[in-house]
């Protein structure tokens, strides 16, 4: 279902207390305590919107897309086995999270049988037109990937995750992972042979890290 809009977490005005750790703060979270919805978001937003952000290409997407994260998070943190992993936790819900939205996207764009909706303006496009086209036709391809394709592309050559890292954030296996990616690079390539700057700029703009 489609994103609801919500008045920004960041205006709720709780006290916070930054000397505690993850697994303090996973606790008090589960417990209500009114101090922790703050300081999560101060702790963790700027993770989750950068990730939101360089999938979606959009910041105003990324903003709406972690307001649900972060209810969704407070909804399920109750069910954090290990406190201490409250990170990896958030950063989990916010993948699945993500995959959701696109889905939504994709069932959107072909129940009113158009494409892709277009790409609104991004904090990470170059002032230069010439670079921000490129960008808008980056970011037209991958719209065309599944939603599990697109999330590990994403991750593995914008967020620099290894494999394994990966699997553990999405909750699928190793061997998914590296099918996900093979199937998001060979048809990314196959889109863009026939655009040189774009390739230029991919190849520039995502480095691959080794496993």
């Amino acid at each position: 279902m489609p994103l609801p809009s919500r008045a920004p977490l960041a205006l709720v005005v709780t006290p916070t207390q930054r000397g505690v750790s993850d697994a303090e703060l996973a606790q008090a979270m589960a417990a209500g305590e009114e101090w922790a919805i703050g300081e999560a978001w101060q702790r963790f937003a700027p993770l989750v919107l950068t990730t939101a952000e360089r999938a979606l290409g959009s910041k105003s997407d990324a903003e709406d897309l972690a307001q649900e994260v972060f209810l969704r998070l407070f909804r399920k943190v109750h069910t954090l086995r290990d406190p201490a992993s409250l990170r990896s936790f958030v950063y989990s819900v916010a993948v699945r999270t993500l995959r959701s939205e696109l889905r939504y996207r994709r069932l959107k764009a072909w129940l009113t049988f158009r494409g892709p909706e277009s790409l609104p303006e991004s904090s990470h496009t170059s002032p230069d037109l010439e670079a921000r086209d490129l960008l808008k036709r980056l970011y037209s391809l991958l719209d065309r990937l599944s939603p599990r394709d697109r999330v590990v592309f994403t991750l593995r050559r914008a967020e620099s995750m290894t494999v394994g890292e990966i699997s553990a954030t999405m909750g699928i296996s190793v061997s998914t992972v590296k099918r996900s990616l093979a199937h998001a690079s060979a048809r990314l390539s196959r889109w863009i042979a026939g655009d040189p700057a774009l390739a230029e700029l991919l190849d520039r703009g995502l480095e691959r890290r080794p496993e």
